[in-house]
């Protein structure tokens, strides 16, 4: 598996293509795994066909995308997990 600097810069580019997504070109994102979680969880399936991340000068592709979202070493908390600490139950 290809290895990622969580911390470091990234651009992030996404549309339906490659094309698209150049032309509308890159979202800054103060760190990979910020960058990482927008694109898993905020955008719409049909953006992440033509997605890109920029990470120190090499590209990521959507499928690596979701590979470091799944990796144990992802620094965040995953929008599942952040929705059970929101729901936990009260103890009377």
């Amino acid at each position: 598996m290809k290895t990622i600097d969580f911390n470091a810069e990234a651009s992030l580019y996404l549309g339906r293509d490659w094309r698209t997504a150049l032309e509308q070109g890159s979202r800054r994102f103060p760190s990979a795994a910020k960058a990482i979680r927008f694109a898993l969880e905020e955008v719409p399936p049909v953006s992440l066909h033509g997605a890109r991340m920029i990470v120190e000068g090499r590209s990521y592709s959507p499928r690596d995308l979701q590979k470091f979202y799944g990796d144990r070493a992802y620094p965040l908390h995953r929008k599942a997990e952040r929705e059970a600490i929101l729901v936990e139950p009260f103890n009377d």
